[in-house]
């Protein structure tokens, strides 16, 4: 049974269906809210959004991976997050109505193959397939880069994770294939072709993170606080995107230790991008595994947000010889790990070889999921035609 059917099971009558895809990241960890490089791709996963217009100005949500339905007064939306999923869609139409587009009554049927929590960003997804859904649904759109602002906006105004725009702009901008180069100061993208003989693997540790309440915003504060610092010593620093080595080594001591470290994996991070770049076109897998070992480094020791599952995948990734790039992925302190092998050690079992020991020591938690670079978000099928 399709969505669509499902929708008009629950709610009836016809719908309209937007799906946004996940995400993985190739490199590029926490530069993004310094203004950075980042290089994502969308995944052949992702949440898909059914939507039907009501007249009555509220709004019902379903979802298929949450019991209960939720009701929402449009008149009366809630002016905070409650820390529920419903407040994701909140946002989006909080927004929406910021800049005269707001919905005037909608059911919604939401499904997701996406794991929360894993760092496949699963929240911009939601918020993508639900925007674009619910703009599709009064017969308007948004070019994709200011789709990816509305949502941005959302889930950092209202919903409080401060993160960057890469989660929003890669489900908006994606081809099929293919990497996105993301300038996060311009919003310029460049697409970066994958090496077809590669396969790519997310290994998702089970354990889970909440990125609104947890150490990600502590880690974009200490960023602030570093960039306050530097910024004093020289002109021209509007973000930690404008740092050199040499100015890290000339405010190492205004900026304390820790804060230095924080810096350093930025400045670091952001050279990686280029060279991992490099090293996709050279299809130089033993480079690209340098680079994504440096990178895990640094997200370990300097930035300070993997623990120790993602660590434990890591050191048994690399150890299996068959010459794969591995890192943790995504925000941290739980999450998932992308690795990067030749398409024949990953059809020989390498992933789940992986899992495996990797289960022996943390129980039965974990999974390996194989993905494919994927293309954008988008509606799924025609418009339905009302009968009447």
């Amino acid at each position: 049974m399709s969505i669509a059917d499902r929708f008009a099971a629950r709610f009836g009558g016809p719908s309209l269906v937007w799906q946004a895809p996940g995400r993985a990241n190739l490199i590029g960890e926490h530069t993004d809210y310094n203004e950075g490089f980042v290089l994502p791709f969308a995944i052949d996963r992702g949440t898909e959004v059914a939507v039907g217009a009501r007249d009555d100005g509220q709004m019902h949500l379903f979802s298929t991976a949450f019991p209960g339905e939720v009701v929402l007064a449009l008149d009366a939306l809630p002016t905070a997050p409650r820390g529920h999923w419903s407040d994701y869609i909140v946002g989006i139409v909080r927004e929406l109505a910021r800049i005269g587009l707001a919905p005037t009554g909608a059911n919604l049927l939401i499904e997701s193959d996406l794991p929360p929590g894993a760092g496949l960003s699963s929240s911009a997804a939601l918020e993508v397939a639900t925007a674009g859904a619910l703009l599709d649904l009064r017969d308007a759109s948004l070019a994709p880069a200011a789709l990816a602002r509305i949502c941005h906006a959302a889930e950092t105004g209202f919903v409080g994770t401060q993160c960057g725009i890469m989660d929003m702009l890669v489900s908006t901008t994606a081809r099929a294939g293919c990497a996105t180069w993301i300038d996060c100061r311009t919003q310029e993208t460049r697409l970066i072709p994958l090496p077809e003989a590669w396969a790519m693997l997310v290994v998702d540790t089970g354990v889970r993170h909440d990125l609104a309440a947890g150490e990600y915003n502590n880690r974009r504060r200490e960023c602030a606080e570093a960039l306050a610092v530097l910024a004093r010593r020289r002109e021209g620093i509007g973000s930690l995107r404008d740092v050199g080595a040499a100015d890290l080594k000339a405010g190492r001591e205004d900026l304390g230790e820790v804060l230095h470290r924080r810096v350093r994996h930025i400045i670091e991070e952001n050279g990686r991008v280029g060279r991992v770049m490099e090293a996709l076109a050279a299809q130089d897998l033993p480079r690209l595994a340098g680079l994504f070992a440096d990178s895990h480094r640094s997200l370990r020791d300097d930035y300070e947000v993997s623990c120790s599952e993602l660590d434990h995948v890591v050191d048994i990734a690399t150890q299996v010889e068959v010459g794969a790039a591995v890192r943790m992925m995504g925000g941290g302190f739980g999450g998932s790990v992308i690795a990067l092998a030749p398409a024949k050690a990953c059809q020989d079992g390498f992933g789940e070889t992986v899992l495996a020991e990797y289960q022996s020591l943390f129980g039965e938690k974990g999974a390996v999921l194989p993905v494919r670079a994927a293309g954008c978000a988008g509606r799924v099928s025609a418009r339905p035609q009302v009968s009447g």
